[in-house]
């Protein structure tokens, strides 16, 4: 098997400029255990990201993205989710064979994540202040005196207005946007190789969405972080992602760099989302829908999870699960970083 087919096998992609990479999950899946039966919520999903590389992970709610990120932060709520199968890779360590406590001890200082709620991840009852201060508290041992010295720095860092005043502010005191940041803050607060961010900008405006990509973007450049971005929103990647994989019913079905699937999508998933957009340039037409709703993981359909919903499925799609396939030019030179799970892959990129 040459590497391009390894590589398409497996739905990993290079990492940028043939590092290492920081985080690579490989063959990863979470069940959940329930009355009704076993929920398979991911499967067999393969990603990696490097230092200074963001990946998009995009997908309607319920496709697994969320469950991901949280396997590899080690939050999932156990039971009924657990890891049944894979690996995942921090700084080429398999995270899941460490104990809880050395778990632990990752979160935060190398791993943090940012959630979509800023309002519900924060506790009301203490000051911002010393939420961002707990952080060095923890893992450094300093002084009250000096983790609220920090926190300031830290809201400075975010572009909070009048840091040194608004420290000792309570969660509900500041806006959306501003809650988001301080959400950054916490996740930057030690410098982290990795920060997972789980639709960081849910709720928000369309300027304020604007105002915390920068932020991020910005951010990322500085401390050369690896950055997971999770969103059903294209149009929020666009302008910060280098390379995106597509999720949907627990598994990856399409991966390439970025302007690479806005440019040619190579999956009928993908092209629907894509489709989903509002454009200036269709003023007046009806929005474009996916028909139909995402399968029930209890009760998968066989074959292609999306064939209830493909215009383009076929007989082989309702009985065969597609392999994650590299894809290629018309002429058969390599695309690299490029792969879909699509028995008619050709059709949908060349087509």
């Amino acid at each position: 098997m040459t590497n391009v087919e390894k590589t398409a096998a497996t739905g990993t992609s290079t990492a940028r400029d043939g590092a290492t990479p920081v985080l690579e999950v490989e063959n990863l899946h979470v069940e959940f255990k329930t009355r009704e039966g076993v929920v398979k919520a991911v499967n067999g999903v393969n990603y990696n990201v490097s230092a200074g590389e963001t990946l998009a992970v995009l997908g309607e709610s319920g496709s697994g993205k969320s469950v991901t990120a949280q396997a590899i932060m080690g939050i999932l709520d156990s039971p009924p989710g657990e890891v049944s199968q894979g690996a995942i890779r921090f700084q080429g360590q398999d995270i899941l064979k460490l104990g809880d406590e050395e778990r632990r001890k990752l979160r935060g200082a190398k791993m943090a994540m940012i959630f979509q709620d800023a309002l519900s991840s924060l506790n009301p009852v203490f000051s911002v202040g010393n939420q961002l201060g707990e952080m060095f508290r923890v893992h450094e041992g300093m002084s009250k005196k000096d983790a609220k010295a920090k926190a300031i720095e830290l809201m400075d860092l975010v572009k909070i207005p009048a840091a040194k005043e608004r420290v000792n502010d309570y969660p509900h005191q500041f806006s959306g946007g501003m809650r988001q940041r301080i959400m950054i803050a916490m996740a930057m607060a030690l410098r982290p190789d990795l920060i997972i961010a789980d639709e960081p900008t849910t709720a928000l405006d369309v300027t304020v969405q604007a105002q915390v990509m920068d932020l991020l973007a910005e951010l990322q450049r500085e401390f050369n972080m690896a950055l997971i971005l999770i969103t059903h929103d294209l149009g929020v990647v666009a302008d910060v992602a280098d390379k995106i994989a597509v999720m949907y019913a627990g598994r990856i079905v399409e991966q390439a760099p970025v302007h690479e699937l806005y440019k040619r999508p190579a999956h009928p998933y993908t092209r629907g989302l894509l489709d989903s957009i509002p454009r200036l340039d269709h003023k007046g037409q009806e929005l474009y829908a996916i028909k139909g709703l995402p399968p029930n993981l209890l009760r998968a359909p066989a074959g292609c999870a999306f064939n209830p919903r493909c215009d383009r499925a076929q007989d082989i799609c309702r009985t065969d699960l597609p392999a994650l396939h590299q894809v290629t030019e018309r002429d058969g030179a390599e695309m690299p970083g490029r792969a879909s799970a699509c028995h008619f892959w050709k059709e949908t990129i060349h087509g």
